[in-house]
């Protein structure tokens, strides 16, 4: 059974974090008011309805209704359980929990294969790496690779690493560790020899670059060759660890950096990250080896709204960059893209041009995405043949049609207009004629605007239902005005089950002598069914003070409820009296009615 952590420690730990630097690490947040609002990361939207309060340290949407506080977000969004989440918390605040077991930040209870894979690969990039840097054999790698180019700040930064020409030297090295070979097979760290059933090394004699999780756990490998030998790179197969349609290299180190700049530069590959970095754009991510997925853009999406797209000049780089910023711009991104000149790629530019020029003429001329995609559309036509320029005009006008802001239509329209000294009416009018209806089911790649406002659930709730949420309200914040309002009650419960469990819970949090606070009181609660409710009560707007004219008032109508539930009963035994001919019963209960409207 886990150690129970103090409830001191707990509070010391919540008032020492603040919930926005928390969130914000996961959650793209801008502020509006008070609070900050943000796309929900625990369901699909593209209205922000996910807020978060710096005031009362809470976060909810306002669409799927999670909700609660530090600890709630970190073990919902990671899988932590609660006493991971604290501990991963109080190392980020320098606090001693007093735990005699305290597991590491982001050591979570894996499967023992997985863990086992993930110190493998932790056991071999450390070797790698001391092998390249302070051995005679990796002296030669660690040339080839200066030689290149690359720092020994960027090799110590990347971890960069050398693996050695042996068959086996790793397998026998894991195996020696402790490693079970067949778990160690299905890392992708080793073969197994069907004609034996030995095992020797998947990398031999390359340069070997590590990558990481998105929490910064090595999970493969990438060994790059140091001659003419094929392929040229050689990466780790997918496994139970590694999954590359669901990893941007370098994003754990880039993140700071990404957040920070409010924008994301996305590569091809790791090696004009690592080369981007040395120039001085230490916010570049890259894809592994596979085209732009979903689970990418989401990543992205999740921090910054702004992503550079650096691929290669070539034809499959250019091909490549079209789908990226497409598929970026539909889910709602500000895309630019950066146009590699004379067919190099961003390491080559780098080695040829210097930093500067790098930063300067590719990053910082990079092209809007409509911009991109005209460039994209001269590709393969001579647009002095008729038939090929009108083509390309008709193509433009159909992106064009999709631009939300009228002023990027006009600017668009008239460099059209310019270029081919066109008539500006005409080409406005073939636009129109090629726009799609608004509707709510439109298609294409036109992006819904995104309105950082929270969206509560439509549809009015009956007054006790409002009254019983003002009144826990107000009860979590005074202890006094909750013993009053439970005095003033009588003995009878909320209406709502939820509301009657929390309030349960809230005098069981009073009793242990816990001070007023909604924060430690969604500690204190174990449901996380509650806990969103009390946070989705948290982000309504009240008076700090309640007088006792409103405090009556809501105590009168969760009363009045229960009264008209006892009203409709009795009009129900009034019905049936008058069905079986019993006009003096009936009349009976009618006069008890009437006395019990009185008392509404």
């Amino acid at each position: 059974m886990a150690e129970r952590i103090a409830e001191e420690k707990l509070n010391e730990v919540r008032q020492a974090v603040e919930i926005v630097d928390i969130v914000g690490e996961y959650v793209q947040l801008k502020k509006q008011g008070r609070n900050y609002f943000g796309l929900c990361p625990f369901h699909g939207e593209n209205s922000p309805s996910f807020s978060v309060s710096p005031d009362k340290q809470i976060y909810h949407c306002f669409g799927c209704g999670a909700g609660g506080n530090v600890f709630s977000f970190l073990m919902e969004i990671e899988g932590l359980s609660f006493q991971e989440a604290a501990i991963k918390l109080a190392e980020r605040a320098n606090i001693q929990l007093g735990l005699e077991a305290a597991a590491p930040a982001g050591k979570r209870k894996v499967p023992e294969n997985i863990r086992s894979m993930l110190d493998a690969h932790e056991l071999l990039k450390k070797f790698y790496h001391h092998l390249l840097v302070n051995t005679a054999e990796g002296q030669h790698a660690l040339e080839y690779l200066l030689n290149r180019g690359f720092s020994k700040e960027s090799i110590e930064k990347f971890q960069i690493g050398y693996s050695l020409p042996s068959w086996d030297f790793a397998a026998n090295l894991l195996k020696k560790r402790g490693f079970e070979q067949d778990v160690m097979e299905k890392s992708g760290l080793v073969i197994k020899k069907e004609r034996d059933g030995t095992y020797f090394d998947r990398f031999r004699d390359r340069i070997m670059f590590p990558i990481f999780d998105h929490q910064g756990s090595t999970i493969a490998f990438s060994g790059r060759s140091l001659g003419a030998d094929e392929p040229k790179y050689l990466n780790s197969p997918e496994t139970a660890i590694f999954n590359k349609s669901k990893i941007l290299y370098n994003f754990s180190r880039a993140r700071p950096s990404i957040r920070k700049q409010q924008q994301a530069v996305l590569f091809e590959g790791f090696a004009d990250v690592i080369a981007a970095d040395r120039s001085g754009v230490e916010n570049g991510v890259a894809t592994m080896g596979t085209s732009l997925t979903d689970e990418h853009i989401s990543i992205l999406k999740r921090n910054v709204e702004s992503v550079i797209i650096c691929y290669d000049s070539d034809n499959a780089g250019i091909e490549a960059a079209y789908r990226a910023a497409t598929a970026l711009g539909e889910a709602g991104c500000t895309v630019k893209v950066a146009v590699m000149p004379e067919g190099l790629d961003p390491d080559d530019y780098i080695r040829r041009h210097g930093d500067d020029k790098f930063k300067k003429d590719v990053i910082g001329s990079s092209l809007t995405l409509m911009s991109f995609k005209m460039l994209y559309f001269r590709r393969g036509k001579n647009l002095q043949n008729e038939g090929d320029r009108l083509q390309y005009i008709e193509e433009v006008l159909a992106e064009i049609a999709r631009l939300e802001k009228a002023v990027e239509k006009d600017l668009y329209l008239r460099q059209l207009a310019g270029e081919f000294s066109l008539s500006l009416d005409a080409l406005s009018q073939q636009v129109k004629e090629v726009q799609s209806p608004p509707s709510g089911k439109e298609k294409g790649s036109r992006r819904e605007k995104v309105s950082f406002a929270p969206v509560r659930q439509t549809g009015l709730k009956p007054a006790f239902y409002n009254a019983e949420r003002h009144l826990i309200a107000h009860m979590m914040r005074d202890a006094d005005i909750a013993y009053k309002a439970r005095e003033m009650l009588g003995g009878s419960v909320f209406n709502i089950d939820e509301h009657q469990a929390i309030i349960t819970y809230l005098f069981g949090f009073y009793e242990k002598g816990l001070d007023p606070d909604p924060a430690a009181f969604l500690n204190y609660l174990q449901d996380n069914k509650l806990k969103r409710v009390v946070a989705d009560i948290e982000m309504m707007s009240i008076c700090p003070e309640i007088s006792e004219q409103e405090l009556s008032d809501y105590i009168k109508q969760v009363l009045n409820y229960q009264k008209m539930l006892k009203i409709k009963e009795k009009e129900a035994e009034e019905k049936a009296a008058e069905r079986e001919n019993d006009f003096v019963r009936a009349a009976s209960i009618a006069m008890e009615i009437i006395q019990m409207r009185k008392t509404l």
